[in-house]
């Protein structure tokens, strides 16, 4: 072979090895929910006298859903001299009218409800939220985003858990309102699934770290500010204080079976943004506190974690690459006898695709009584994984080159 052919060789192979290790990564996940599986979490004890309790909704631009929020919201099953509900409210469109007829009708109706308009968007959500938290009364505080719709035992399934002095956040799963809607929905709600029943699930009952997801939990007042309080200089602020709060020595809790209902984004432009700035807002994030995690004192085991967690996003710039490559690799490679092909493909097949197929259907299976409808849509679900590559490659080069970008609504 030339030296170019043999360079491009090496970084296909190069590049196919890493993506790999993070799909054996994906086995090691579902090996972790599988193993403890039974360890369902429970709280050590009950509050004989429930505490004051602030449920922040931070809104922008949501004139189509404010009102469903708010009326869900203040239908939460929590005693109302103890409930403080903050509609944080950052729009410029009819969404203040609207928001603000129904906090007035609440108030009314002896809902302690409280309207919070700011004008320039300093900080985004976090700043909004921060905002809130200056004036707010409660000792913990539940924050669920606009497209929300809480259950009424929401806060009488979560509170308990804060009797253990450790616990800074409980974590819901996310439920999917418009999962039917089309074939975006469907294979969001799958992803997304995935994401909470097997990482946080395997995670969570290992002892290892997760993260809040920025709406549907709540949180302990005093570990938010022990923590640093919300800071916005990443877009996944909530990612960013949950590793700084564990860092600091705060458990966390995520609950399997406390489903938070909520609508999926139902165009592929809103879905390709929402992606974007999760993309880019964890790639910020691990520059920021993945140095910290490695420096500290942390177990090897809760450290290797957090890199794979913190860094996952940095796989779509190597499947970039990996598509630009594989043509002229094939090439090459075409003269490569059928040995060759078994002893190196199958296996980094098995680890990078394979992986993907087992993951999103061992989740499937747990949470649905006949998951094999849902294996159809496992090649859609790959196609639409592949297609996100450049637009989330651009999103990581955005967070490596420090590029201001706008925390956009979906």
């Amino acid at each position: 072979m030339t030296p170019l052919e043999t360079f491009t060789l090496a970084a296909y192979f190069f590049v196919l090895v890493i993506l790999a290790v993070y799909g054996w990564h994906r086995y090691y996940l579902v090996y972790l929910y599988m193993k403890n599986k039974d360890q369902q979490p429970v709280p050590d004890a009950t509050f004989e006298q429930l505490p004051p309790v602030t449920v922040q909704l931070p809104i922008y631009n949501e004139m189509y859903v404010a009102d469903r929020l708010i009326d869900a919201v203040c239908q939460l099953d929590y005693p109302r001299d103890l409930l403080e509900i903050q509609v944080l409210d950052d729009s410029t469109d009819d969404t203040t009218t609207i928001a603000e007829r129904a906090v007035r009708r609440h108030a009314l109706r002896g809902v302690k409800i409280s309207y919070i308009h700011r004008t320039d968007r300093r900080g985004y959500k976090a700043g909004a939220l921060e905002a809130g938290l200056k004036v707010a009364s409660g000792e913990y505080v539940a924050i669920f985003d606009a497209d929300f719709l809480p259950s009424p035992e929401f806060l009488r399934r979560t509170i308990h858990f804060f009797t253990n002095p450790q616990i800074a956040m409980v974590q819901a799963r996310w439920g999917h309102i418009n999962e039917n809607y089309s074939l975006l929905t469907k294979i969001q709600a799958i992803l997304l699934d995935g994401h909470f029943v097997l990482e946080h699930g395997g995670r969570n009952r290992a002892g290892l770290f997760f993260n809040f997801n920025g709406t549907a939990g709540i949180w302990r007042r005093t570990a938010i500010a022990d923590a640093g309080g919300w800071q916005h200089d990443t877009l996944t602020e909530d990612l960013d204080l949950s590793y700084r709060a564990q860092l600091r020595g705060w458990r966390f809790v995520f609950l399997h079976d406390l489903v938070s209902p909520a609508e999926v984004p139902v165009e592929m432009n809103a879905f390709k943004s929402q992606q974007h700035r999760w993309a880019k807002g964890s790639i910020q994030t691990c520059r920021k506190v993945l140095p910290a995690v490695l420096r500290s004192k942390l177990p090897l085991g809760v450290k290797t974690e957090a890199f794979f967690h913190l860094t996952a996003n940095f796989n779509y710039l190597l499947m970039c690459v990996l598509s630009v490559l594989m043509a002229p690799a094939m090439v090459i490679r075409y003269n490569m006898g059928w040995y060759e092909m078994l002893l190196i493909d199958v296996p980094l097949f098995l680890a990078g695709t394979f992986s993907v197929c087992n993951f999103y259907m061992v989740c499937q299976r747990e949470i649905h009584h006949d998951c094999r409808p849902r294996a159809r849509y496992l090649p859609f679900l790959m196609s639409i994984g592949s297609g996100l590559c450049i637009n989330n490659t651009r999103a990581v080069f955005s967070a490596l080159f420090n590029r201001p970008t706008e925390f956009t609504r979906t």
